[in-house]
């Protein structure tokens, strides 16, 4: 009896003894793993959860809103959302595209996203952004495919409630977010405001319950526009009909406020809508109003002009034999359009005599010519609120030929945009003063910018010149070359030019392939407006600024007009100082 409980103890504490180092095995390799986990392989098993359990994405802040004058909105951010994909380390990369691609049954996935996503799969742990700009319909249908590290994000997309008005204004945004052109290019700064960042947690399925914000998005400043709507509007439309009537490869309309030089349109054809972007024609993005060089021809006149009466080297009532209808340049001849008889220095600018302002010229000089040919602000930018500018060809004295004082006397041998050629009609309609064209009028929230240059930017001519010139320049309208702008009850003043363009094949300019233009303002006493319209090679046989720019004048100022609310005056007859000038035949 003793043995048998002597040997049952004993197998008592063998099996205790066994038990004990089993748990002390067990315990030292928890320990162990402890150790390991929390200490070894903390900062790897760290990183693992954080992959697995949540992601930092950029947060995209709301785009400042563009309106024009009146309040009316012209460019704006609305809620969208954003597809994102969290890849996971134990996910094969046939996974990873098997998820995208059952994405793209819904989102509907081109080519060049699905390249773009495959790219980027085989070593991406942090989320793929998918696919943006999705309504609420499709995002909705995203979650409802419930796939694993997929989710969405309300953010913003652009919009143009006004369809393609004003749009090479307001330029536009791609699908990939790249800035195009317009105020939306050269304000960028201003608009966009600031990204912000969010860490956003997922459940074991990776989707999204909670997030962070560690930098808060910043809403983009809002503009003001110079732009009005309406006006904008009769803009485009006048000049979409000269286009069909013309079969003019390219056109420009820009009307403004002479004495602030605030921009109320800028219409370029060919236009598009900045919904769809890019264009689907390649050229319609280039905003020829600022961008587009071309000689100016006869408008250019009124420079020459300007020379010689601040000059004093030329006499208002001097005579001018434009008899011959043809003048020897450096050897080459330079014909008028029709032969005139003897020309006051009036009768020249009304009847656009190349013959009679190249005379004008050569009394003139280069130096006194090219001094006002500065002051006008020509081979400078304007300054304009639209990115890529030009500034313009003007040649220094030391590349001038003898022939150059001709051909720069009437407009050629010296690149202009369309809004250079504008500013400069600007300094005779508000007497005298180099006025910079603009097109915001305030940024509101007080965005700290640096100040814009000063609307009066110099006094280009004296007071007393811009008096005679506009006097000049009505009788244009009244009785020579721009008939065709005439508006009842208002007095017009303005310009034609036909310039004929170089052909750098032939090496010369072309006779039959044209540029037709015409800039004026109205009402010439006091204007309310000034517009500048230019056409590109008329197929027509009508070519010559008087019968294809100054009827775009016409329409628009008319409609203008009665929209600002300018009445027109039973009499608007007015002394004029040409004299002994015969009508023209040419419009």
């Amino acid at each position: 009896m003793n043995i048998a409980i002597l040997q049952h103890q004993k197998r008592i504490r063998r099996r205790t003894k066994i038990l004990v180092l089993g748990l002390l095995v067990w315990t030292v390799g928890i320990l162990a793993r402890l150790v390991q986990l929390q200490i070894i392989s903390h900062s790897r098993m760290s990183e693992k959860v954080l992959e697995q359990s949540q992601a930092e994405i950029e947060v995209f802040p709301e785009r400042g809103t563009i309106y024009d004058k009146q309040g009316n909105i012209l460019a704006q951010s609305i809620p969208s959302f954003t597809v994102y994909y969290q890849p996971s380390r134990d996910e094969s990369l046939e996974d990873r595209i098997r998820q995208v691609l059952e994405l793209a049954k819904v989102v509907a996935l081109d080519p060049k996203d699905l390249a773009r996503i495959k790219d980027v799969l085989p070593n991406r742990t942090k989320s793929v952004q998918v696919k943006k700009k999705l309504n609420a319909e499709t995002a909705a249908e995203v979650e409802r495919l419930n796939l694993k590290g997929v989710f969405c994000r309300e953010e913003t997309m652009r919009v143009y409630p006004q369809g393609g008005l004003a749009a090479h204004i307001l330029g536009g945004i791609s699908a990939d977010d790249a800035v195009k052109g317009g105020v939306e290019g050269k304000l960028d700064a201003v608009l966009r405001g600031k990204k912000g960042r969010q860490v956003v947690w997922h459940d074991k399925l990776r989707r999204e319950y909670s997030f962070e914000t560690l930098d808060e998005a910043k809403k983009g400043y809002d503009i003001v526009l110079t732009v009005d709507s309406t006006v904008q509007y009769i803009a485009e439309q006048e000049l979409a009909r000269a286009v069909q009537d013309h079969g003019v490869d390219w056109g420009i309309v820009i009307v403004t406020q002479p004495a602030t030089g605030e921009i109320l349109a800028l219409a370029s054809w060919p236009t598009y809508d900045p919904n769809v972007f890019p264009p689907e024609r390649a050229d319609a993005e280039a905003n020829r109003a600022v961008q587009r060089l071309y000689d100016p021809g006869s408008t250019f006149k009124i420079v020459t002009a300007s020379a010689a009466l601040e000059s004093r080297r030329v006499a208002l009532t001097e005579l001018f034999d434009c008899s011959k209808g043809v003048i020897e340049s450096a050897g080459s001849p330079i014909r008028d359009h029709k032969t005139f008889g003897i020309l006051t220095f009036a009768g020249v600018l009304v009847n656009s005599s190349n013959v009679g302002t190249i005379q004008i010229g050569r009394r003139v000089g280069p130096d006194s010519l090219l001094q006002t040919v500065r002051a006008f602000g020509f081979g400078e930018k304007t300054g304009v609120e639209l990115p890529a500018e030009a500034g313009g060809i003007v040649h220094p004295l030391a590349e001038w030929t003898r022939r150059s004082i001709d051909s720069v006397s009437i407009g050629y041998e010296i690149s202009v945009t369309p809004l250079q050629m504008l500013q400069a009609m600007n300094v005779i309609a508000n007497g005298g003063d180099l006025v910079r064209p603009r097109l915001v009028r305030n940024v509101m929230g007080g965005f700290a910018t640096p100040s814009p240059a000063p609307a009066k930017l110099v006094s280009a001519i004296s007071g007393e010149t811009t008096r005679l010139l506009t006097e000049i320049l009505e009788k244009v309208v009244k009785e020579g070359t721009g008939q065709a702008a005439r508006l009842p009850g208002f007095t017009v003043a303005g310009k034609t030019g036909t310039t004929q363009k170089f052909d750098p094949g032939a090496g010369t300019y072309s006779s039959s392939r044209h540029i037709g233009s015409f800039v004026g303002f109205v009402p010439a006493e006091n204007p309310a407006l000034s517009m500048i319209v230019v056409l590109d090679e008329p197929k027509t046989d009508d070519y010559y600024g008087g019968q294809v720019a100054a009827p775009v004048f016409r329409e628009i100022a008319k409609r203008t007009l009665r929209y600002l609310g300018v009445a027109p005056r039973p009499d608007p007859g007015r002394a004029i100082v040409a004299a002994n000038v015969r009508r023209s035949d040419r419009p």
